[in-house]
Formats: structure tokens, C-alpha cells, sequence
């Protein structure tokens, strides 16, 4: 059982706030940061260049690229919360100029959720008497939106460190001087490939060697692309 179900447990459980998930923008950031940091490490071994441009490459891409992903997801995030805050807004406006219309919004709300006759009608005077409880329902059940403001700043960090900590990866070996450092990096990422998808896999119904797996194929594909390409131009430039 994930959570008690008594009176108190459920009580409590239910009164606190709703919290943010930054699962995605975790799985986003790391996925991303090994894959495009080990895609520069074997694009510029595949080419047969020094480890010296291999890790001037790859810093270079982990700093640029993970301030750049946590810049987009920053500003995606926080034209998603300027957008609830305009039907805030114009929700707002509706209920002052046309309350009787709003009323019957929820009242259709609340019908399609299964209340009928005065059940239905007390409900509908009790959202309707608080207009924050109002404007809230209507954003969830009118506009689809989440019952929790997303939260932009946050959202961008756990890019970033995600990022940044999952594409420092592929450059350890080298940046160390390990014997056979792209070996190593193969290894290296494709354990972390491997890990975030055991992490990912708390929040899904998938096990966790399944979804181990997912994620280790997707970015494999791009490291042997990467490495693919990087190749190809030696051999022309060769």
C-alpha cells in the first residue's frame, strides 16, 4: 500500500498542497546531457582528433548546452504559467461580468462528474461561493490545465543539474587520462543510460530492467550515430 487509508492519514494526506514533479525535467536534462556530451566524445574520436579537443569539446557542450536547455525549459515553463495566469484572469473577468453563464459552466462540470438534482445544485452554490475554488476548477476542468502552478526557476535548475551531471560523465576518463578513456566512456555512459532509466522506472508500471533497457537503447542509437558521422568525415577529410 503506498499510503493509509484511516480518517487522520487520509485527512492529512489530502489537506496538504499540491507539490511539483521535476521527474521530467530530471530525466530530460540527464538523457539529454549524456547523450550529447558522449555524441561530441565519440563524433570527435570517430574523426581521430586528440583528447585534448575531445575535452575542450565536450566542457565546452556542458556548460553552453546545459545553461541553454535550462534557459528553453526556464522560459517554456514560464510561458505555461503566464498562460494559466491569463485564464486566471479571464476566468476572473467572467465571473464578474456574466456569473450566471460561469454557473452554469460548473454546473455541467459537476453533472458530467455524475451529481444530479439537489446534490447538483448544492454543490454548484458552494464552488460558486468561493471564487478561488471557482476559477480553480474551471482552469482543471475547462482549460485541462494542472491543479499545481508550474514553476519556471525550479524547472530550469533541475535541468541544469541533470544535465551537467549526467554529461560530465563521458569526459571522466579523459579528463583523468585513464588508459583506453573511450572505452571506458562507452561503459561509463552506458551505465548512466542504464541507471536513469532504473530511476525512471519508480514512477512508471514498467520494471525496471525494462525500462533500463528503453533508455539505454534510445541513447546508444544517438552515441552510434554520432560516432557514425564523426567517422565518416575522417574518412573523407582522411
Amino acid at each position: 500500500m503506498e499510503h493509509g487509508h484511516t480518517v487522520e492519514e487520509i485527512s492529512e494526506r489530502l489537506s496538504q498542497p499540491y507539490k511539483n514533479a521535476y521527474l521530467k525535467d530530471c530525466v530530460y536534462g540527464g538523457i539529454d546531457g549524456a547523450v550529447t556530451t558522449f555524441a561530441i566524445v565519440a563524433g570527435v574520436h570517430g574523426a581521430g582528433f586528440s583528447p585534448t579537443i575531445i575535452l575542450a569539446l565536450g566542457i565546452a557542450n556542458v556548460l553552453a548546452d546545459g545553461f541553454s536547455m535550462a534557459a528553453s525549459n526556464y522560459s517554456a515553463t514560464k510561458a505555461e504559467f503566464e498562460d494559466i495566469e491569463r485564464l486566471r484572469a479571464i476566468e476572473r473577468r467572467h465571473i464578474r461580468d456574466a456569473p450566471d453563464g460561469e454557473r452554469e459552466e460548473i454546473r455541467q462540470i459537476l453533472r458530467s462528474k455524475g451529481l444530479t438534482g439537489r446534490t447538483l445544485e448544492s454543490a454548484v452554490s458552494d464552488v460558486s461561493s468561493d471564487e478561488k475554488t471557482w476559477i480553480d476548477m474551471m482552469l482543471v476542468d475547462e482549460y485541462g490545465k494542472a491543479p499545481v502552478d508550474p514553476q519556471p526557476m525550479r524547472s530550469g535548475l533541475a535541468t541544469f543539474v541533470s544535465f551537467m551531471a549526467c554529461g560530465l560523465v563521458p569526459l571522466m576518463p579523459f579528463l583523468f587520462s585513464l588508459n583506453d578513456p573511450f572505452i571506458i566512456a562507452i561503459v561509463t555512459t552506458a551505465m548512466t543510460f542504464f541507471v536513469i532509466g532504473i530511476l525512471k522506472s519508480s514512477w512508471s508500471l514498467h520494471p525496471w530492467w525494462r525500462s533500463g533497457l528503453e533508455t539505454l537503447f534510445i541513447g546508444s542509437a544517438a552515441a552510434a550515430i554520432a560516432y557514425s558521422a564523426g567517422h565518416f568525415v575522417s574518412l573523407l577529410t582522411g
